[in-house]
């Protein structure tokens, strides 16, 4: 029998705000927004000369500039790429029904990079150039790259009825895509070091209007995905489950992977290639509390936030006044973690 509208949009809405689960989700919820606080607070003070009190920046006309010109923006754009990166991170591992999916699987990175090497080549500067005109240009090649490797990806896959043909095609996508850029690099030098701050990730020159698209975009796919929630919680019984439940598969994986691509394409074309947030983040959240769907990817997203956030403070702060890669050091972090949670698995 076919299933009616009514049993579709049950099937399909998200956990109630008020259900058990929501009684085990919003202290960790709070906490962490708890601890963003803190760790933004700490992130206005903390400068090439170290940790510096606030309150006496403040007082000072030029330090208040600094503060709320580079640091305030910097620290929340932080959070927020974070945010996307660990939203991003807790879809695509409920999609693929894989615990080591993340954000890049499709071939978003790669083609984020292909097309900012694309872009240098032809323009020669830094891809954190402080012209307003090259970074927007920079910022939309990355952008489009992101996107269009995962529309490449799915033309590869025939669309998203086969999850595993989707995995492999992204796969492909990112080794090929990879390739080109490491061509593009041998040909034109000069790409490979003003790639760097890319290629390793940065918030240090992500402005305000950067943080308003992030928050903007965040909002538009955490809204989705909780919206979606019911899919994810489906597929992580499988197919036939799913289906049984009378959900329309096919527009509804696609509706998926538009919203991984949207966040993922959004926030590496603000801070470049950042590993391991939106891999680790989901894994945090559920080593906290047993959570649905709808709550994970709120969840990840504050996690992310934080994650990013801390490495983007520890970053400025271990070896001031130089400056760590931030994405270098969520790579070593997060491998670390990872290794010890595999670790612990096999103990």
């Amino acid at each position: 029998m076919k299933p009616s509208v009514w049993s579709l949009r049950l099937a399909s809405a998200p956990a109630p705000l008020t259900s058990p689960t929501a009684a085990r989700c919003w202290p960790l919820a709070a906490a962490l927004v708890l601890a963003a606080a803190v760790l933004g607070t700490l992130g206005l003070g903390v400068g090439s000369t170290g940790i510096e009190p606030v309150w006496a920046m403040l007082a000072d006309p030029i330090a208040a500039q600094i503060v709320w010109d580079i640091r305030a923006p910097r620290t929340l754009g932080a959070w927020a790429a974070g945010a996307l990166l660990g939203l991003a991170g807790a879809v695509a591992q409920g999609l693929f029904r894989n615990p080591l999916a993340d954000p890049f699987l499709l071939g978003s990175a790669a083609g984020a990079s292909l097309t900012v090497a694309l872009a240098l080549a032809a323009l020669g500067v830094s891809p954190f150039a402080a012209t307003w005109i090259v970074r927007l240009g920079l910022t939309g090649a990355a952008f489009v790259g992101a996107v269009a490797a995962v529309l490449l990806t799915l033309a590869l896959a025939r669309g998203v009825q086969h999850t595993l043909r989707l995995l492999l095609a992204g796969v492909v996508v990112g080794m090929v895509l990879g390739a080109l850029t490491s061509l593009v690099t041998l040909l034109v030098p000069d790409v490979l070091q003003a790639m760097q701050a890319f290629l390793l990730g940065s918030t240090g020159f992500v402005g305000w209007s950067a943080c308003a698209i992030m928050m903007a975009v965040g909002t538009v796919c955490i809204g989705a995905a909780w919206a979606l929630a019911r899919v994810l919680d489906g597929l992580t019984l499988g197919e036939a489950t799913a289906q049984s439940l009378g959900l329309p598969l096919a527009p509804l994986r696609l509706a998926l992977v538009a919203v991984i691509a949207l966040a993922t394409g959004t926030a590496v074309a603000q801070t470049g290639l950042i590993a391991f947030v939106g891999l680790a983040a989901p894994h945090l959240v559920r080593s906290l509390v047993k959570v649905t769907h709808g709550w994970l990817v709120a969840l990840a997203s504050l996690m992310g936030g934080l994650l990013l956030m801390a490495a983007d403070l520890l970053a400025r702060g271990l070896v001031a006044p130089q400056e760590i890669p931030v994405g270098v050091l969520t790579a070593v972090l997060g491998g670390g973690y990872l290794l010890w949670l595999m670790h612990r698995r096999a103990g």
